[in-house]
């Protein structure tokens, strides 16, 4: 599926420059620390942003 909002691109990319050492490969450990460092309600979004995030730090390892 893809990411097409921008929102969930910039939300992500602040986050990984914020927070680098937070996140990793491993989407349910991505997931947790999405929800532990922002206000996101909604279920849906944040696990956009975590796998936008999971998929980053793949393309980088």
């Amino acid at each position: 599926m893809a990411i097409k909002p921008k929102y969930i691109k910039q939300l992500a990319t602040t986050l990984l420059e914020r927070y680098p050492q937070a996140f990793n490969t491993d989407f349910e450990t991505n997931k947790e620390n999405v929800t532990h460092l922002t206000t996101i309600e909604s279920k849906g979004v944040r696990n956009r942003v975590a796998g936008y995030i999971t998929r980053k730090k793949a393309a980088t390892v």
